[in-house]
């Protein structure tokens, strides 16, 4: 104990100025993407596309994004982060604004997959710049840091978009959601130009995924996203309303809870090896999972569990990523882990809103929280083949 507060120390202080811009930055991101990631999937029901169409909102957004993230390692090897940040900030905020007029799918479709360009860039942006900026021996609790920042929005975004939305209408959900990420773009203006290392051959996405210790870590992940995928996008349209026992209640939960887990597993995995909360975070959301279909107490301790096991994962997954990449490998580790995020979620929304209407609500999570069990396989095995000194 007395070793970890002297390496703090000498560390020097956390909340440094660029840092603190960073974290804004991707506060005011995260504020107008959660505000619009249950809207929009049941603005597209409501314009005609049933569930389907609720799911492919949610998976064309993921869909560009990981498209997008896949390029990110060469984007910021020409471009650096911060040209490379202002122009995904542009491309997530703004044209939500042009949501209120589009009242067909295809229309909702085309700004969705053009939002989630715009949230690839930013996204891994935060990740592998935070690392750059915290200083030696405090990644763990930078990276919780900005995982407050990142998981903030959770807590009311998603409850006060659909609030918004019930009693005010759309659009000033769509307003809220451009005009955020423009604050953020404010913030990021005074972020110092550092940027990753300029190789020839910058490592590539798919040589990321050749190597197993950071594979077995993205596809216990995407389990895990891909859960919380089905819960974003179909808890609204199984439990709908606002009251304590409804989707806005729950993911109220989700959002106190994941936030305070990322947090405490960015502390801990500074002092200890956050590998040991892989096997505690899939167990809690499996849990979590199975209770949401249950009556109102169990949805809400269902989500809790649900929350703290996501958050837990969220910032040791990462943590366990950005040990097995070299420094000048940042971006490429922050690329793979934000994939594994969004690939999961838009992969949820796209499967189970095709099978929604014949498992039902309870069957699809029930289903859901089994392939979060199974993932503990990848957890035992990664702890027996981690490479050594992980």
């Amino acid at each position: 104990m007395e070793r970890a507060r002297e390496r703090r120390a000498q560390a020097g202080s956390l909340l440094t100025r660029p840092l603190l811009l960073l974290t804004f930055a991707a506060f005011a991101s995260l504020f107008g993407f959660q505000l619009l990631l249950s809207v929009v999937p049941l603005y597209a029901e409501r314009a005609g596309g049933g569930s389907a169409g609720a799911g492919l909102a949610t998976a064309a957004f993921m869909l560009s994004t990981v498209l997008t993230q896949a390029q990110m390692p060469r984007i910021l090897n020409r471009f650096g982060y911060r040209a490379s940040l202002a122009g995904g900030l542009l491309l997530l905020g703004p044209p939500a604004l042009l949501y209120a007029p589009s009242r067909s799918l295809p229309a909702i479709l085309a700004l969705t997959l053009l939002r989630g360009v715009g949230f690839g860039v930013v996204t891994v942006i935060f990740a592998a710049l935070v690392v750059e900026l915290a200083p030696p021996g405090r990644h763990g609790e930078a990276l919780g840091l900005m995982g407050v920042a990142l998981t903030l929005p959770t807590i009311f975004c998603n409850s006060l978009g659909l609030w918004l939305a019930e009693r005010e209408g759309y659009w000033p959900v769509f307003l809220l959601g451009a005009a955020a990420p423009a604050l953020g773009l404010a913030a990021a203006v005074g972020i110092p130009p550092v940027g990753p290392g300029k190789e020839r051959e910058a490592p590539g996405f798919l040589s990321g995924l050749r190597r197993g210790p950071l594979l077995r870590i993205l596809l216990l992940f995407s389990a895990v996203t891909l859960a919380s995928g089905v819960v974003v996008t179909f808890l609204p349209l199984a439990r709908p309303g606002t009251g304590p026992f409804s989707a806005a209640g729950a993911l109220l939960a989700v959002g106190l809870a994941s936030t305070a887990g990322r947090w405490w597993a960015g502390r801990f995995g500074d002092r200890r090896d956050p590998a040991l909360l892989l096997a505690p975070g899939l167990a809690l959301c499996a849990a979590g999972m199975a209770a949401l279909p249950g009556p109102g107490p169990l949805l809400l301790g269902g989500a809790l569990a649900f929350g703290a096991g996501f958050g837990l994962l969220q910032n040791a997954t990462l943590m366990v990523v950005m040990r097995r990449v070299r420094p000048n490998e940042r971006g490429l580790g922050s690329t793979l882990w934000n994939a594994a995020f969004d690939a999961g979620t838009g992969l949820g929304a796209l499967s189970f809103g095709l099978v929604f209407s014949s498992l039902g609500f309870a069957g699809s999570f029930y289903l859901c929280a089994a392939l979060v069990a199974s993932a503990l396989s990848l957890a035992y095995l990664d702890r027996h083949k981690a490479p050594a000194g992980d």
